[in-house]
Parts: structure tokens; sequence; C-alpha cells
């Protein structure tokens, strides 16, 4: 499988080079609320994944499905307007193709964002959870299989999968900002159904604080290779069993639109001082 996967990968990566010539420095992961970013970006070119031989497409409302390659600060950066999910239906390898072929085309830093639920009791809809660390192993590995290679050592170390100097950065650009920022550990689920009241707490004794369903996975695929990881969640909602409201995907997509603002300028600050650490 593994030859199979890289050559899928490399199938992709030479279909974009065909069509876009652009090297970024930094790959970003919209997730909801973020959706609209690239319309601030200095954009220079847009690939439908549709467009892309091979290529997982996204079948989640709010999810655009293609690269926006372009300048943030000035920073070269190619963002993902739409990710795919393990619930979808694809293969953990095809989840993670994206984050591959972003480190593939040039990028050395991958910055993941999403809607997550809260699980700890500090934290209200509306916070900004910036991810110091996360439990992945409820869903399939993306490196099980014969390892490739060309991406990476067959047992990759995970002990900073977040990189300490990208926190810093994200916590120094937040508190010169004054956008408040909570701190935690993503738990990613399969979904698709939000999680039981007894899974919730299951989730808070294992040291989780948001709980969603992307996302960790990117990021093992991304350390496999070298990145860089830093990664932010937009706590949409207290996760089930915590308040007695129940729990809706379009609440959540209104939630995050709400605060997409905020998050957006943390955002590109944050990548302007990434930019200058590069």
């Amino acid at each position: 499988m593994g030859n199979q996967v890289y050559e899928k990968l490399q199938r992709c990566y030479e279909d974009v080079k065909a069509k876009v010539d652009f090297s970024p420095d930094v790959a970003l992961v919209l997730g909801s609320g973020l959706g609209d970013y690239a319309d601030q970006m200095e954009v220079a070119a847009t690939l439908d994944y549709s467009e892309i031989t091979g290529f997982p497409v996204s079948t989640i409302p709010g999810h655009k499905g293609r690269f926006v390659f372009g300048y943030v600060k000035g920073v070269p950066v190619v963002a993902m307007q739409g990710r795919v999910h393990y619930y979808e239906g694809y293969s953990m390898q095809d989840v993670v193709l994206p984050a591959r072929l972003m480190k593939m085309m040039g990028a050395k830093v991958l910055f993941l964002t999403n809607a997550a639920g809260g699980a700890n009791y500090d934290f209200q809809a509306g916070d900004l959870m910036m991810i110091t660390d996360h439990i992945s192993c409820f869903v399939p590995s993306p490196l099980i299989g014969p390892n490739a290679e060309e991406l990476g050592t067959r047992f990759p170390d995970m002990s900073d999968v977040y990189d300490r100097d990208l926190r810093k950065i994200l916590e120094e650009t937040a508190r010169r900002l004054e956008i408040p920022m909570k701190q935690g550990v993503y738990l990613q689920l399969t979904g698709p159904a939000y999680e039981s009241p007894a899974e919730v707490r299951m989730c808070r004794t294992l040291g989780a604080d948001a709980v969603g369903m992307s996302t960790a996975c990117e990021a093992v695929a991304a350390n496999h290779m070298g990145m860089k990881i830093c990664g932010i969640s937009f706590i949409s909602n207290l996760a089930c069993g915590m308040t007695d409201q129940p729990l809706n995907h379009k609440e959540v997509q209104e939630a995050a639109d709400k605060a997409a603002p905020m998050f957006q300028r943390l955002v590109t600050e944050a990548i302007g001082e990434i930019g200058k650490s590069l």
C-alpha cells in the first residue's frame, strides 16, 4: 500500500504543478468559520479539487473544495477551502493526502484550524483554543500499511507534534491583538454523529479539552513528513451532555461565522509572524 499511496500522491503533485506555478511556505487548512478567509488573501491562483486527478472531494455544506494560492502578509500560502473527513467514506490515506500534497508543494508549516465541541467546563461557545497536543487513537492512523520511505520514517516521534516555537508565536500574537485564547488537548473521533454524553465524559476523563472529527490525523501525517505544525480550534459549542441544548450542524456553522472576524485576524497576524521565523 505504501507504494500505491506515494504513487497517487506523486500523480496529484504533478497534476497541480502542471496547472499552478506556486511554491508556498505555509499550508493553511480552513475549518468551519474560516471558509471565506481566502477573500482576504492576495490571491495568485485557485484550483478546484475536482480538477486534480484522483483527489478526494469534500461533500460537506460550507466547504468550497479548492486550493487557494496567494499571500498573507507577504508570506506565500496555500489554503484549503474545505477538507475531507474520514466519516465521508474516504480511506484515511485519502483524508491526509491534501496535507501531504501541500508539503510536496513546498510548505514547511501546516496551520490547522477547525470547529470543535468544548469538553472543558472552563470553555464556552465562541472561545478559541490553541492545540497543545492531541489524542488520535480513536481513528485509524494514516501511517498504517507499508511505510513510504519517501515520506518519512516508519516510527515517527510524536513528542512535539504542535511545534513549541509556533505555539509561542500564536500566544504572543493573541496577546498583542488582545484576543483571548485558551489552550488544550484536541481529541479526534470518527463522526459523523455528535458524541453521546457518556462519550464526552470519557473524552474529558482522558484529558481532552475539545472534541472534533478532523485535524489530528492530518497532524500525524504532516509530522511524519517533517512539517512544523500549529493548530487552533474554534469552540463552537459545549459538547453533548454539558448543556441542555441538542447539537446541530447549522448552529455550529452560525457560531463559527459569528466569531470568524476575530479568528481571521489572529490567523493573518500569526502567519505574518510565522513567515518571519522561516
